[in-house]
């Protein structure tokens, strides 16, 4: 393959957003650098037709289903393996970039062989001074994953830092070491599945890296709002399920157990204030969605979750 990086994204339902991410990466980037893939999640408002009656030149993948951005994602890091790329760079459809973002994630990726996965600094679409996500921290006494949201001064923008994880927003993947540590582990469908993937990146002698230097920008939440029912407000009540299950799976597997007390009193602590909340909102699905993600947060078996080699399927 002579293009060294795959750019992933996964489309469901968002063909404006992804269209318009498309734009930017072909206005901005050195098209000599990457191939363009998009993949499907099912869409029901025929966007693969539209996207590719609007950029047919690019590689396209119909998942015919909804397989959560983790599967959704490993079907194209799978083409992109199989293919020989040497990269797969991930992006969420609600970005943009406004410079060449390849470029600059590809020349740290090449001057850092012992790195694994490597972000930029996102910064908000609709305020582009502040940041969105930055170095990726996971606190174990408490059990959170952090984001730091400082905006990088003149130092920083000369510099790396190692980070925890990185966001499946925009990360750029060495294929290598995805043979070695695995793909997304699709039990996680949605949320904290690029947190996981970071972990087993780590734990297999690979570095994950922040490198400021390099910028995009976030929408943030497109797909989350799309089949949101207005009665509930704007965000679907599933996302309760997924952030509330795949936070404590997180824990189970990374966290200390001798913290667990610890993760028990200051978790459950917001558990309880948002399951309150909702509930006081007349938030009932919402409630009904936390309830049974914190129910198979604690009570799924391991053996479900990291089933032995599913991640490299």
């Amino acid at each position: 393959m002579d293009k060294p990086v795959a750019v992933i994204l996964l489309n469901w339902n968002t063909p404006v957003h992804t269209a318009n991410c498309i734009a930017s990466l072909k206005q901005y980037c050195d098209g000599a650098l990457f191939d363009i893939i998009v993949a499907d999640n099912g869409s029901a408002d025929d966007s693969l037709s539209t996207l590719k009656k609007q950029y047919p030149g690019l590689i396209y993948i119909d998942n015919q289903q909804n397989l959560g951005f983790a599967e959704g994602n490993n079907r194209a890091l799978i083409y992109s393996i199989d293919n020989g790329y040497t990269y797969s760079l991930v992006m969420n459809t609600d970005t943009e970039v406004d410079s060449n973002l390849v470029s600059c994630l590809l020349r740290h990726m090449d001057s850092h062989p012992e790195v694994a996965a490597v972000q930029p600094a996102i910064y908000w679409m609709h305020d582009k001074t502040q940041i969105w996500n930055g170095e990726g921290k996971f606190n174990r006494f408490t059990g959170k994953t952090i984001s730091d949201l400082s905006v990088p001064g003149a130092s920083a923008l000369n510099t790396f830092k190692k980070a925890e994880w990185v966001t499946g927003c925009c990360m750029l993947l060495r294929n290598s070491a995805l043979a070695k540590s695995g793909l997304f582990n699709k039990q996680f469908f949605l949320y904290f599945e690029d947190v996981e993937l970071s972990f087993r990146l780590r734990d297999s002698g690979f570095e994950v890296h922040y490198l400021p230097s390099c910028k995009m920008y976030h929408e943030a939440g497109v797909s989350a709002k799309v089949a949101a029912p207005k009665k509930e407000g704007t965000l679907s009540p599933v996302i309760h399920y997924y952030t509330s299950r795949n936070h404590i799976w997180i824990l189970r597997r990374y966290g200390n157990p001798l913290l667990y007390p610890v993760y028990l009193v200051y978790n459950g602590f917001y558990y309880l204030a948002l399951l309150g909340y909702l509930l006081l909102r007349r938030r009932t699905q919402k409630a009904g969605f936390l309830i049974k993600g914190l129910k198979e947060g604690v009570f799924t078996s391991k053996s479900l979750i990291w089933p032995l080699g599913s991640q490299k399927s």
